[in-house]
Formats: structure tokens, C-alpha cells, sequence
């Protein structure tokens, strides 16, 4: 066996759960050989420690005795949507052999505390993303098809719904962009229209955007229940494990890759318990950790790069069994995209680069599969920090009530005992575009992260560009527009 050596840490400061809440920021530098975490559960606290020693760059002929080996073809960092859906195309798309990594549980991050809808309405034709998202929706319909074509329903399985989406403006400004909008969608082949705000009123009844308002419609558009979906993947993807061609190594955090020493490929990844040996490929998806994983990674290397995914926070007010007002369609505000594309800023001081704080609030609504109203979004760079945020919630509350009259009748106390509130980290990449594909000096090493708020509607075609990709097959979307080189400065 070739000699092989140990080249970073990496940082596994992920919880499993949406709405668990670290107290301090988690410590990523490889000096730190111990950690102690405080988390916050709706109200309930729980605490634990964990202690991870620094592996020194060593040579070693053999396996660490301490921990067990495996091989397969394909070892994936990271159970999030975009991870899982890595693993199932493989497994459906090639003969390859699959182990999928993470220190917690599958999907409870972003995705997981997400809304789930698939939409098209605030996107842009012939944009960088497009293709992308447009050959991701229709991966998604083909799976809900295949659910249809085997006796089954896709409402059951996938939460499948072809909801429809509103792009809500109410201004004279935002309905002349709703509708040039709606002729850009026309022009790409979808079904898309332009509703003046009286054709609004028989749409959504509780909605009102005023005389000047209008939205650009997509009767097309889909929704997903993140959490029955994830199911429906893991458990198709163990179906694999009785051919021996799939492994998963839950609550079993990632330490270190090993990488040869005569060729300098990375061969294995390094658990806590378990060295999982990758033939082809590595690939990491690992959400909003993917920056400071990669830079603990090649601390000890001589490669020069940055990978400048950061955590973009986000909260969701969940309103459990309402009846107040009945949503028929996916609903959005026209600047939420303005939000969604809004940059973080950085200075510089005498300590080094400081991240300003920025927050903003954009109204969408859905209704989830059990009546329960979802309202949101937020957005903020605050780090690691998921604590839940009372002033953000009441913000979501009072935009929302802009756009729906009953709801400003309604005070959110009285709704204590049926409420919810979902924070998740979105995985940011300051172009907007999430990054697919090789890492530089690394070749069997792939990134799959930083969609931000776009996981679970990119998460097919990623996947089959990532697959495509190891396996050399011809690309179905272009990949060249997210690729990391040229986008590694931070």
C-alpha cells in the first residue's frame, strides 16, 4: 500500500436539528484540540462536549489500528439534500459503490427548514442559473412521475404539489418588471401570465397589493415536503445496500483525508470511527461548512485557495392548523429577489476582515401539506448563529400582514401554543451561484455547495452534473459558470 498522510482537519460544527441553536460560534482553527457546545431547543437546553485532537502530518504504511476500513468507489461529505441526491444518481446512474458521511442526521439543515418550493417565477431566463434550475424542476417532475407510474401518490410520498407561483409586486415600477418578466418566461416555452391585481382577487382572495399591483403567474410551478422527500431518497438509496454498493456513517464526524504520498491524490476520507477509502471521487457538500471545511483542509498543504461559502441565516414563522385565510398558490414578493442577490460587505481592521451584519425581510407564503401556514423569509450574516430571534419573527409577522389584511386583526401572542419557528443556514456564495465541480490541485476531489435558499430546487441537476462529471459523461447543463476557479478570492 502506498504511503499515505494526513492533511487537515476538518470542521463538523453542524447540529441536527433545524431550530438547535449554538451559543458561541463554533471554533474552527486546528489549534482548538477541544470544544464544548451549548444548544437551545425551543425553550429546552441541552449541552455536550466533544474533543478532537489535531492529527500532525504523519506518514503511515498501514490503517489506523483504531479504526476500521472500507472501500468503496465513492465517498460523499455531507447527508443535506444536495448530498443525498448525489448518492441516489450515482447509485441509479453507474455500477459505482457509495458511502455518504455526516456528523449529525440526514437533511435537518437549510433544506430542512425551508418552505420546499420548486418554482421558476423568480428566476431569470438566460441567466448563469437557468438552465440549471430549469433541468432540475423537470428531474424533479420525472421522479414525481415515476412515483405516479408505480400505483403510487406523489402528494403521499414527495408532498408533491403543483401549487402554482405568484411573483407579487405593488408598485407601478414592479408590475412593468412582473410583466417583462412574464415575457421573458413566455419566450423560454413556460406557461406564464401576467394578473392584474383585480385577476389577483380570484386567485388569492385574502391577498392585497392595490390598484397599482399586478403578479407574474406560473400555474406549473411545484412544491415539496422537504422531510417526506429526504425519506423517499434514503430509503431508496439503502435499497443499494444489500448489493454492497451503498454505506452510511451518521453521527460520525469527518477528522481528516488522507492523501498519498507518491502522488499526492487524496485516497480516504478519515471518520472518528472508520477510514472509507474513495477509488474515484470525494465529494463534499456540506452546506454553509463547505468554506471553512476546505480552509482547515489545505491549512497543511501547499495549495492556494479559498472556497468562500459562508452561512446565510434565515427564520420561518410556521403557523400549525390555521384557518384564518387559505392560501390556493406559492406566494412571493417581487424584491425578494433584490434580497436574495443582496451582497455581504466586509472592512478591514487592525484584527483583519470584519462581516457587516445585514438583515432583510421579504414576505412568502405557503400552506404545507397539513394546513399549516408558512410564512417568511429572512435574511442575515450573523456566522454560525442559529439562536431564534423574537424581533425577526415579529418582522416576518408585520410584512406578512402588509400583503394579507386579516392578519394584521390577529396578534402572533395568541398563537404560543401553535407556532413554530424553523432557522436554518443558508450556504452562501457571494456571486449567487452555487459551486459544482473539481477542486484545483486536488482532481478526484468535488465541491457540490453554496445554492444558498436554492438546495432543494437544484438538488437534481446538480447531482447529475456532479455524476456526469466523475463518470466523464457528456453534460446535460453547462457546468463552466460553476466551476471554482476565478472565484476563490474571499
Amino acid at each position: 500500500m502506498a504511503a499515505t498522510s494526513f492533511i487537515g482537519p476538518i470542521p463538523n460544527p453542524k447540529t441536527n436539528g433545524v431550530v438547535f441553536s449554538p451559543r458561541k460560534p463554533f471554533l474552527c482553527s486546528s489549534a482548538v484540540n477541544s470544544r464544548l457546545f451549548g444548544y437551545k431547543f425551543l425553550g429546552k437546553s441541552l449541552s455536550g462536549s466533544t474533543q478532537r485532537s489535531r492529527s500532525e502530518p504523519v506518514h503511515v504504511s498501514g490503517l489506523n489500528p483504531i479504526t476500521a476500513s472500507h472501500s468503496f468507489d465513492v465517498v460523499v461529505i455531507g447527508a443535506g439534500i444536495i448530498g443525498l441526491t448525489i448518492v441516489r444518481q450515482f447509485l441509479l446512474g453507474s455500477d459505482l459503490s457509495v458511502a455518504l458521511v455526516d456528523a449529525a442526521v440526514p437533511c435537518f439543515g437549510a433544506t430542512g427548514a425551508g418552505q420546499g418550493y420548486i418554482w421558476l417565477v423568480h428566476k431569470t431566463p438566460g441567466s448563469e442559473k437557468w438552465e440549471l434550475a430549469a433541468r432540475s424542476l423537470k428531474l424533479w417532475e420525472m421522479l414525481a412521475e415515476s412515483i405516479q407510474l408505480e400505483g403510487m401518490n406523489p402528494l403521499e410520498i414527495l408532498g408533491w404539489k403543483k401549487t402554482g407561483s405568484l411573483l407579487i409586486g405593488r408598485t407601478p415600477k414592479e408590475s412593468d418588471m412582473l410583466k417583462r418578466r412574464v415575457e421573458q418566461l413566455s419566450e423560454a416555452g413556460l406557461r406564464a401570465e401576467f394578473l392584474s391585481s383585480y385577476d389577483l382577487l380570484s386567485e388569492e382572495p385574502a391577498l392585497m397589493v392595490g390598484k397599482e399591483g399586478g403578479a407574474a403567474f406560473l400555474p406549473d410551478d411545484c412544491q415539496l415536503d422537504a422531510r417526506r422527500t429526504v425519506a423517499f431518497i434514503e430509503k431508496a438509496n439503502r435499497n443499494f445496500s444489500s448489493e454492497g454498493r451503498y454505506a452510511e456513517f451518521y453521527n460520525e464526524p469527518a477528522t481528516c483525508l488522507l492523501r498519498s504520498g507518491s502522488s499526492g491524490e487524496v485516497q480516504a476520507v478519515q471518520t472518528s470511527k472508520n477510514t472509507l477509502y474513495g477509488k474515484k471521487a470525494i465529494v463534499i457538500a456540506a452546506g454553509c461548512w463547505t468554506g471553512s471545511l476546505m480552509h482547515d483542509l489545505i491549512r497543511d498543504s501547499d495549495i492556494d485557495l479559498a472556497v468562500p461559502v459562508k452561512p446565510r441565516k434565515g427564520h420561518l414563522l410556521v403557523l400549525e392548523n390555521f384557518n384564518s385565510l387559505k392560501l390556493n398558490h406559492g406566494l412571493m414578493e417581487a424584491g425578494y429577489v433584490d434580497h436574495q442577490d443582496a451582497s455581504l460587505h466586509s472592512s478591514v481592521s487592525t484584527s483583519g476582515p470584519v462581516h457587516t451584519q445585514t438583515s432583510s425581510i421579504s414576505m412568502t407564503a405557503t400552506m404545507d401539506l397539513s394546513g399549516n401556514l408558512v410564512l417568511g423569509s429572512s435574511r442575515q450574516f450573523v456566522g454560525f448563529s442559529t439562536e431564534i430571534e423574537d424581533s425577526i419573527i415579529n418582522r416576518i409577522w408585520d410584512r406578512a400582514g402588509e400583503f394579507f389584511p386579516t392578519l394584521r386583526e390577529l396578534s402572533l401572542r395568541d398563537f404560543s401554543k401553535d407556532k413554530e419557528v424553523r432557522v436554518g443556514l443558508r450556504p452562501y456564495m457571494p456571486d449567487g451561484k452555487p459551486v459544482i465541480g473539481p477542486v484545483p490541485g486536488l482532481s478526484n476531489v468535488f465541491l457540490a455547495a453554496g445554492h444558498e435558499g436554492e438546495g432543494l430546487s437544484l438538488a437534481m441537476g446538480t447531482a447529475e452534473m456532479v455524476v456526469d462529471m466523475v463518470l466523464g459523461n457528456p453534460r446535460k447543463v453547462d457546468c463552466a459558470p460553476f466551476a471554482l476557479q476565478g472565484r476563490c478570492c474571499q
